[in-house]
């Protein structure tokens, strides 16, 4: 699966995810009543709105970025609607030729983790049938838990051409009350980091594993030394834009060849409307101006990356 989105990546010159992380917030005003005036006050009517939400920016990025990541947590809070509603927008977006990157951040053990794993990239028997009930192609997994909760996933990926990000060191604030403590001589996501170089071995892909790694934007020195340290790891770097990630940040987390990571932007991309820069495009422009602030991300991401 890793060969694919390099694939996309190097076909439109975009090292880019774009986050549909929908919001309440963010939904545009006319695209909520029109839902609420069909739906009544509902979960249903917002399950609605967030999925014609997605589908505008889908349509204005598609040609544009190679990935787009939906965060389920955003789609979870309209319960089963909003799950529905998840579901679309990944049915969507392979319709459009995208690599989908479910952030799940899923992490158990033993059938439950096998259970999450099929359940979002593999497939399930009923009968004679077979069915993937998420079919997203690339899932977040958090490694908490140890190998016993990342092998089901594994086994997954390489029965089924599907790919993981292990959470190593992530863009929150906070992260470093666990992430950055010692071990030995070693902090836990540097130890988590050769778990990953590990993991990665048992399901190689070209020159890259499916099995990646999350790393923020947000601490550009830690990029450059974790790259080091997973050289075949694709990275994901999430924390770009609204949280304080910079284009000029990131040229650590490639490698010579200008591959090995993927920036992702949501808010900055899919409520670009609500920002000064864009406020022109107005709310009925909300997908242009999505459109917009990916090809400024791009620009400014791979100018600084060269």
């Amino acid at each position: 699966m890793i060969s694919k989105l390099i694939s996309e990546i190097k076909k439109k010159n975009a090292p880019i995810v774009v986050g549909l992380d929908p919001q309440m917030s963010f939904i545009p005003s006319f695209l909520l009543k029109k839902s609420i005036s069909e739906r009544g006050e509902s979960l249903e009517a917002a399950a609605d709105a967030i999925y014609e939400y997605n589908k505008g920016l889908i349509d204005a990025i598609y040609d544009l970025a190679p990935a787009v990541k939906p965060q389920i947590a955003m789609y979870e809070q309209f319960g089963v609607p909003g799950v529905e509603a998840y579901k679309k927008t990944v049915d969507l977006a392979h319709e459009k030729g995208l690599v989908v990157i479910g952030d799940i951040k899923r992490g158990d053990i033993g059938s439950t983790s096998e259970a999450y794993a099929i359940g979002h990239i593999g497939e399930i028997t009923v009968g004679t049938r077979s069915f993937a009930p998420f079919n997203e192609d690339i899932v977040t997994v958090n490694p908490y838990l140890g190998s016993d909760g990342v092998k089901p996933f594994i086994d997954v990926c390489n029965k089924y051409d599907k790919g993981i990000f292990v959470l190593v060191k992530t863009s929150n604030p906070s992260s470093g009350e666990f992430q950055d403590q010692t071990i030995g001589d070693k902090t836990l996501y540097e130890t988590v980091a050769e778990k990953v170089v590990e993991w990665g071995g048992m399901s190689m892909d070209g020159n890259y594993s499916n099995v990646g790694a999350v790393v923020g934007a947000t601490y550009p020195e830690m990029g450059i030394m974790l790259r080091k340290l997973m050289p075949k790891a694709y990275i994901l770097v999430p924390g770009y834009g609204a949280q304080g990630g910079k284009g000029s940040d990131l040229k650590g987390f490639f490698n010579e060849d200008g591959l090995g990571a993927i920036v992702n932007s949501s808010r900055g991309i899919i409520a670009a409307y609500k920002n000064e820069k864009y406020a022109s495009f107005g709310e009925e422009g909300y997908a242009e101006a999505a459109r917009q602030a990916t090809v400024d991300m791009i620009k400014d991401i791979t100018e600084s990356v060269q």
